[in-house]
């Protein structure tokens, strides 16, 4: 997406959907500190403008219901336990912009957007109705039936400011989430707000914080400003969604090892492959498994030196060829009707150096240390993050990369609030339930890129004591794909390391052999042998 600013002598324009609030708040005190302006466009779309009569079409796709099998509550719960949340608050109604939260919450999905099953959309929850805005040509029979089922008004996309003028003008105390939504948004309700206190002949307003007793029905209308209830709710894995996440990591696993067979035997006969027709093959592989619909996002196939750029994208006309001799890192997911996939493994098709098999061997163990954490329940991701650089630090090493983001369950494959990360401002703690990535890495520059990825999720662990009377929690693995044994030097690895990874692979060949034959199943055979120090 692009975002636009337009300078005009001391003042900065800016087209107000294409920023949050927060960031455009921002912005404008940033350049109050130049004597600038920030200036907001109300009725102009500069995008638009500059693109006249040849701006892309909308996307028209339909959209489809996530099926209850998948999604595991109805809408009627959600919308339920979301407006005993807006009543806590002292809110009478939220405005959702976040695409993958009203996705979630409605049980729908799409493709307006690559990668990720979400449509264009915005929604507004009050206490005794919903509302949608969007496209009603991409609403079928069936989708418009499931949505006056649960309550929901369809409303045009373009008719949402109109609907916040009238919240305000109806008193509505509503509850905004300035980090995601435009400022266009939250600058129609503070103007709406503002003409309805006007309207009183009281020219004074006030923001209430979201835990602020003064949060009350009683007055005018109140901007209720705190995070969204929903992308935390979102996070937390039903049995459910984890039982769709299982299974499509499980059919995944399966395109991958087929995958692995086809590129090894094309490189052994010294058949040229670029990057770009290696991730091509491996989407046709995946293409035939049950369920699937889409890549999670931009496959990573990285030969060499392209390893070491850690969102290296391959393009056709300049992309490599995959050296037999060099290490290959492969970063790749996809979306399937019932969960959300994202896997990275490196690997050398030939001989690794004695360099290359340490740094592996430091990231594997960087890797297993924080899949075998054991953490005291409200520990935030962060405080993890040490697991896996640690066998790095050691010898001088890093990685510039967070080690875990959220995944959806057939939504986005980045999601929030949670992460493990060097970065220390998040505090969301892990949950029970939530789904996170684990991937370590070492980038050496105009050299090599190495990381290995798991995606994890988050279980209560028996432990024999409850210090404080808290309860503990670790991980559980979804993605079993092997991790190549030829890269790893042995001698560094402790007993209790190879046991872990001996025990992976073990899971690896018992979850996923009965899904192939032939030399696939041959190929997960061989990948999968118990390793000896």
């Amino acid at each position: 997406m692009m975002f636009w600013l337009l300078v005009v002598g001391l003042a900065l324009i800016l087209e107000q959907f294409l920023f949050s609030s927060d960031a455009a708040e921002e912005l404008k005190q940033a350049i109050a500190t130049k004597n600038h302006e920030l200036v907001y466009l109300h009725d102009l779309n500069l995008v638009d403008e500059v693109w006249g009569e040849s701006r892309p079409k909308p996307p028209k796709k339909p959209i489809r219901i996530h099926d209850l099998k998948y999604a595991g509550l109805d809408v009627a719960s959600k919308l339920s336990s979301l407006r005993s949340e807006l009543v806590d608050a002292g809110s009478s109604a939220i405005v959702i912009s976040v695409l993958d939260e009203v996705a979630w919450l409605l049980n729908l999905r799409g493709s307006d957007v690559p990668h990720s099953p979400v449509m264009y959309a915005y929604l507004i929850v009050e206490l005794d109705g919903a509302k949608l805005f969007m496209d009603n040509s991409k609403v079928t029979p069936e989708v418009m039936d499931h949505l006056k089922k649960a309550g929901i008004e369809l409303r045009p996309y373009d008719c949402i400011l109109t609907e916040i003028e009238s919240l305000a003008a109806q008193g509505t105390h509503l509850w905004l989430d300035t980090s995601s939504v435009n400022a266009a948004i939250a600058n129609t309700y503070k103007s709406a707000c503002d003409k309805y206190m006007g309207s009183l002949g009281n020219k004074t307003t006030g923001q209430s914080n979201i835990y602020d007793s003064s949060n009350g029905q009683s007055g005018g209308p109140t901007g209720v400003y705190g995070l969204s209830p929903i992308s935390l709710a979102k996070a937390v894995k039903n049995h459910a969604e984890l039982e769709g996440m299982r299974n499509s990591h499980l059919r995944d696993a399966a395109a991958l090892a087929q995958f692995w067979v086809w590129v090894e035997d094309e490189i052994h006969k010294d058949v040229k492959l670029t990057e770009v027709e290696v991730a091509d093959k491996l989407l046709d592989f995946r293409s035939k498994q049950a369920g699937f619909i889409d890549t999670s996002f931009d496959t990573i196939s990285a030969s060499g030196a392209n390893g070491a750029i850690i969102h290296y994208k391959p393009e056709t006309e300049s992309c490599a060829v995959v050296d037999a001799k060099k290490l290959f890192l492969l970063d790749s997911g996809a979306q399937y009707v019932d969960g959300t996939t994202d896997i990275t493994r490196t690997v050398h098709f030939g001989e690794p150096t004695a360099r290359q098999k340490e740094c592996f061997t430091r990231v594997l163990q960087g890797h297993i240390a924080l899949d075998q954490a054991v953490f005291p329940e409200s520990t935030p991701g962060f405080v993890l993050d040490v697991f896996a650089r640690s066998f790095l630090w050691k010898i001088g090493l890093d990685y510039r990369h967070g080690t875990g983001h959220g995944v959806g369950a057939a939504l986005n494959v980045h999601e929030g609030p949670q992460s493990i990360s060097f970065r220390y401002g998040n505090m969301t703690p892990l949950l029970r339930g939530m789904i996170v990535s684990n991937e370590p890495g070492y980038y050496e520059d105009h050299a090599f890129g190495i990381r290995i990825e798991n995606l994890l999720y988050v279980k209560e662990v028996d432990t024999p004591n409850r210090f404080g009377g808290v309860g503990y929690l670790g991980f559980e693995k979804l993605t079993f794909v092997p991790i190549q044994s030829k890269l790893i030097d042995l001698s560094l690895l402790s007993a209790v390391e190879v046991d872990w990874l001996n025990d992976y692979h073990s899971q690896v060949w018992e979850k996923v052999s009965p899904l192939l034959d032939g030399s696939a199943h041959q190929w997960l055979w061989n990948n999968t042998r118990p390793l000896v120090k």
